[in-house]
């Protein structure tokens, strides 16, 4: 079992990755390919899949879009080729606020999860995303001390905290938060 590899982005396609680790490559499926680039050195964070008829190296930027991975493919009826894409586009906060907020429609937009699997979703994971890594707790912190300065009361902070995607800069983290605090 992998945890993470350190190596050179050789080559990009349209749903995977090769990541050159000691001269040797591997061929890592990933949401968004393009996230990374040809020449670079990344760590990216790795769940195996071993099946009777399949191996397969899917990979992620952060140790979050693992972790939200991880909790998809544990819902019956979601596989990885299904829930690779749900993290493809930088929105953890994004899906982890539908599900808390039972909007099967958010969920229906990514390929292949229909209204029956998006209800599973919800029934599976409802009250269980949570995210746990120190960079996202001193992010926040530091969002919900600049949108107090501002005058915001904890309660409507906490509000919107897990809509706002931690990935970003911290001002356009502010900017959506002060744009969901407006609503």
């Amino acid at each position: 079992m992998y945890s993470y590899l350190i190596g050179t982005v050789t080559e990009i396609e349209s749903n995977y990755i090769t990541l050159e680790v000691n001269k040797v490559g591997y061929l890592i499926y990933t949401g968004n390919p393009y996230k990374f680039e040809i020449g670079k050195e990344y760590k990216v964070y790795i769940y195996q899949l071993v099946k009777e008829d399949e191996e397969s190296l899917y990979g992620f930027k952060t140790l979050e879009e693992k972790e939200l991975f991880l909790k998809l493919i544990s819902v019956k009826g979601l596989g990885c080729k299904m829930a690779l894409p749900m993290i493809a586009g930088d929105n953890i906060g994004g899906i982890t606020d539908a599900i808390e907020r039972e909007n099967i429609l958010y969920l229906k937009k990514f390929p292949k999860i229909g209204d029956k699997v998006a209800r599973q979703i919800i029934l599976d994971l409802k009250g269980k995303l949570c995210v746990t890594t120190s960079a996202v707790v001193e992010t926040n912190n530091e969002l919900v001390e600049v949108l107090k300065e501002l005058g915001y009361k904890a309660p409507d902070i906490k509000k919107v905290l897990p809509s706002i995607d931690n990935t970003k800069e911290m001002q356009d983290q502010i900017k959506d938060a002060l744009r969901l605090l407006l609503k």
